[in-house]
């Protein structure tokens, strides 16, 4: 059997993301939503139709990594494709790829932005994740994190008095019938961020694991308010 050796090598590709609304410098708001596993860009943007009120730009960047989604007895030609943000393989370059993707994606949009307006940073699903370690890095600053349908991720420093995500507005959105983000995960997420000291608001709506419309435009709406 030969020694096998392994190497990494980095290379440029391209990625895509979806919009709506008016440019970063023409807007009120601007939103980066991340989709969870499987989804794609443009489809996940669709679900979020209900902060479109003319004033907010709504920005949907595609995870990296497409596949063909499982569907017995059909071609793979027919079968849907969907992204996802990483796997456990090669898990941390993953992580430092799609870090430095996000923060590409928000610069574009927002080149020609004198004052780019207060960004709000939703994950849903596997895009919760995602959307912490990038709030997390240091590079952006959100005013907001929703993370909706799942947690912040595990190895993230929230108990360091300069931890970035402790100058952010933490939001955990719930449905009431969500099967991955189940009662006992929610517990054990409030437990952690409760010994950690770092505020948060739960929000929780009648539904299971996706996006409610009503419960979406009342965050956002609610923000305004504040």
């Amino acid at each position: 059997m030969p020694q096998i050796r392994t190497a990494r090598l980095t290379v440029p590709r391209t990625a895509r993301y979806a919009a709506f609304g008016p440019p970063p410098a023409q807007a009120d708001e601007l939103w980066i939503v991340l989709h969870g596993y499987g989804q794609l860009a443009d489809e996940f943007l669709a679900q979020c139709a209900a902060l479109d009120n003319g004033r907010r730009c709504v920005v949907a960047p595609e995870a990296l990594s497409r596949f063909y989604q499982p569907q017995p007895g059909s071609a793979t030609a027919e079968r849907r494709v969907g992204a996802s943000w990483m796997t456990r393989e090669e898990r941390d370059t993953e992580i430092g790829d799609y870090l430095r993707y996000l923060d590409l994606v928000l610069e574009t949009i927002t080149e020609g932005a004198p004052v780019p307006p207060p960004l709000h940073v939703l994950g849903f699903s596997q895009g919760t994740a995602t959307a912490s370690r990038w709030a997390a890095s240091g590079r952006v600053r959100p005013a907001r994190l929703v993370c909706w349908g799942g947690m912040i991720a595990p190895e993230l420093d929230i108990e360091s008095a300069d931890a970035p995500l402790r100058q952010v507005r933490l939001q955990l959105v719930i449905g009431s019938r969500d099967k991955y983000a189940t009662p006992e995960r929610v517990a054990d997420e409030q437990a952690n961020l409760e010994a950690a000291g770092l505020r948060y608001e739960l929000v929780t709506f009648e539904g299971g694991h996706w996006l409610d419309d009503a419960t979406l435009v009342a965050i956002a709406e609610g923000w305004r308010r504040d």
